[in-house]
């Protein structure tokens, strides 16, 4: 328990930045629909002329001329995004950081275990991921609030489960891979996180390679799809869930095994 309120204390501060980035941008976004409704049907014009790109951003099967369909496709793309980021970076340097930073030999001195470690930085990850989405939700609905208009509660919550679920996946893959390595690769971990946010959207247009949907978290984290559809493909998701276990397993083998440098 010492070490995860260590951690905590340790994150809080891009935790602040994280958060207020995502919830002041997406806040203001919400603003300033009530200022766009006279323009937003020109501006759903344009963007249905777009062909695939229109596919890919879900504007094929929601309208912008709606708060519901201007929140799925536009917020909502923002949110995902920008949690997944800080996901990415958080999950990347929580483990390997010690070993750069020349802590380990601290670190594992302690009277814990190296799964003990693994498990309390890991419940940090998991924390800061919730509440990152716990204060954008609470900004959100205050922002539903200022424009007078609200979003359906249960797709707002189907949503945002899987967003949580999404930035916990990518959390969790970045988490492993900073078991593996001996110093904070935070561009890797921004990198896959884009990558992963390029494929959602290349196998929407591209019958190809459709099948890319199975490795993309992004993809069942689609706001669009959840809200047009009224549920979250639960199919996707436990894969998902698989792939997080799974991460999380192997990164727990790996730094309990592992010859520090």
């Amino acid at each position: 328990m010492i070490l995860y309120k260590h951690e905590m204390k340790m994150n809080r501060n891009a935790l602040l930045i994280w958060t207020i980035s995502i919830g002041l941008i997406c806040f203001g976004c919400i603003l300033l629909y009530t200022s766009l409704e006279e323009s937003i049907q020109e501006i759903a014009e344009s963007f249905s002329d777009m062909g695939a790109m229109s596919a890919a951003l879900g504007m094929d099967k929601m309208s912008l001329t709606t708060l519901k369909g201007y929140y799925a496709t536009e917020i909502a793309l923002m949110h995902s995004l920008g949690g997944a980021m800080f996901a990415a970076i958080l999950g990347m340097g929580i483990l390997s950081k010690e070993e750069s930073g020349h802590t380990t030999d601290f670190l594992c001195v302690l009277p814990i275990g190296r799964g003990q470690i693994v498990f309390w930085k890991y419940l940090t990850l998991i924390s800061d991921i919730l509440l990152l989405n716990l204060v954008c939700v609470g900004l959100y609905a205050f922002g539903f609030v200022m424009v007078g208009e609200s979003v359906s509660g249960g797709d707002m919550a189907r949503y945002h489960l899987a967003a949580v679920l999404m930035q916990m996946e990518v959390g969790t893959i970045c988490f492993f891979f900073s078991a593996c390595v001996k110093k904070s690769l935070m561009g890797a971990g921004l990198g896959l996180t884009l990558l992963l946010f390029a494929a959602d959207m290349m196998c929407r247009v591209v019958p190809a390679i459709e099948d890319v949907k199975y490795l993309t978290p992004f993809y069942y984290a689609n706001a669009a799809d959840i809200f047009a559809e009224g549920k979250m493909n639960g199919a996707m998701a436990a894969v998902g869930l698989c792939v997080t276990a799974a991460c999380y397993a192997m990164a727990h083998w790996v730094y309990c095994r592992k010859d520090f440098a």
